[in-house]
């Protein structure tokens, strides 16, 4: 996905379990997604935030 800050750096985040870390990701009954942990992109533009029922909440 894209960087919601609009850097418009590319996002990718692990499914796998193994990996660490990972991420899970789900289908909303809404159908909407929704994504745990939050992401942090720290070492670039700092984005933090939680994807939930397709929406980003910044923290």
């Amino acid at each position: 996905m894209l960087c919601p800050c609009g850097c418009q750096a590319i996002i990718q985040l692990s499914l796998i379990r193994r990996d660490s870390p990972h991420w899970r990701a789900w289908t909303e009954a809404d159908g909407s997604a929704s994504l745990s942990p939050s992401v942090w992109r720290k070492p670039t533009c700092g984005a933090h935030f939680w994807l939930r029922r397709g929406r980003i909440i910044w923290c």
